[in-house]
């Protein structure tokens, strides 16, 4: 185990998430962060592995800040941090060393980052509003009561219910650590039935700049 110093800022409370949402740097900010640094050897590979500029930019700006938020919260540097993955059938992140009961999940999509930290299994997930030709082309795999909920929208308004509804379900199913391996048709997470919703979880979206929907699940202490 690595040493550890004083933590910089306390670890969320049972029942309550930290979330941090922004925008990657500009390219030439990116270049000097020290954070970037911190990297290990497979998100040094997954970086380079990108061929846009600024997809690249955008995850190593997502995963330097993880691991400086984790640094803060334990005490340990950046670089030191040991990252891995679960045994769900998604593999959700898991903090490896220092061993700290912290939970942790991100998602980055076009320019927008999220970042969810908690004391409780925890999902996030952001999203650039769809066209109404690739909602259309979703609406068969939701939910039927979903389903029903979005086309008796205008197709105006649909896009943007799609996206809040959509980046509300895949903070969920991260939550679990299934992701897409479970049917997005298996769970509720429309706006109308608050009852029909998953038990034990609290799913929510975060407010962010038009054009995007990000949304954040927690599982309710027990």
């Amino acid at each position: 185990m690595n040493a550890t110093r004083t933590p910089l800022r306390a670890a969320p409370a049972a029942g309550r998430l930290h979330l941090l949402v922004f925008r990657p740097p500009a390219e030439e900010v990116a270049q000097v962060c020290p954070l970037m640094r911190a990297l290990d050897e497979l998100e040094s590979a997954r970086a380079a592995s990108y061929v846009s500029v600024r997809d690249r930019i955008q995850y190593v700006a997502a995963h330097a800040t993880l691991r400086g938020l984790l640094a803060a919260y334990t005490g340990l540097e950046p670089g030191r941090i040991v990252l891995g993955r679960g045994e769900e059938p998604y593999g959700k992140p898991q903090l490896i060393d220092p061993p700290v009961p912290l939970h942790f999940n991100l998602s980055h999509s076009h320019g927008l980052i999220a970042i969810g930290v908690a004391a409780d299994p925890v999902g996030v997930d952001v999203q650039r509003v769809p066209s109404p030709e690739a909602v259309e082309m979703v609406l068969p795999r939701l939910h039927p009561q979903e389903r029903e909920e979005l086309r008796a929208l205008p197709t105006a308004e649909r896009t943007v219910a799609f996206a809040r509804l959509w980046t509300r379900k895949e903070a969920y199913l991260k939550g679990l650590g299934t992701g897409l391996t479970r049917s997005p048709a298996a769970d509720y997470l429309g706006d109308r039935n608050a009852r029909g919703r998953p038990h034990g979880w609290t799913v929510r979206n975060v407010p962010v700049q038009p054009g995007y929907a990000a949304a954040a699940a927690l599982r309710n202490p027990t």
